[in-house]
């Protein structure tokens, strides 16, 4: 009688727990999947983020549009470029992740400060940031291009 109500107990924590955690959770399967990357580097950047920053994120992030999944991949490409690894290699790494998802588009200057609002944690330098920014955009944006930046 004891294990049946012990089993019960764990069976109604194990639900709780997914129902509970099961918008996250999509959230982070909709851009990991997107970019074909585990969702390790996902989640720990949400961990990062700090508990309010992380679900203004997934919240961003669980939107349904287009639009809203691209800025979350830049966060994303900010992140792992920016802060954890600005080595040459990690960029050419995110960079191709970001091709092969569609998703490899101009850093614009909303994407920095919606960078700068999710990572606010981490109190990333806006000056630096800006660097970065140009930096992406002229090693990957024809020249062509550029004008429309400004």
């Amino acid at each position: 009688m004891i294990w049946l109500t012990l089993a019960t107990l764990v069976a109604v924590f194990i639900i709780g727990f997914r129902v509970l955690t099961s918008e996250p959770r999509r959230a982070v399967r909709r851009l990991s999947e997107r970019l074909s990357i585990t969702p390790v580097p996902v989640e720990t950047m949400i961990d990062q983020m700090g508990k309010t920053a992380g679900n203004e994120f997934i919240n961003y992030l669980a939107r349904p549009d287009e639009a809203h999944l691209q800025n979350a991949a830049q966060v994303l490409f900010i992140w792992e470029v920016f802060i954890v690894d600005g080595s040459e290699r990690n960029l050419q790494y995110w960079h191709r992740i970001l091709q092969k998802a569609r998703l490899a588009t101009p850093i614009t200057d909303a994407q920095i400060r919606l960078a700068l609002g999710f990572l606010r944690e981490l109190e990333p330098d806006a000056a630096e940031l800006n660097a970065f920014q140009m930096r992406y955009n002229t090693l990957f944006i024809p020249e062509e291009g550029v004008h429309w930046l400004h």
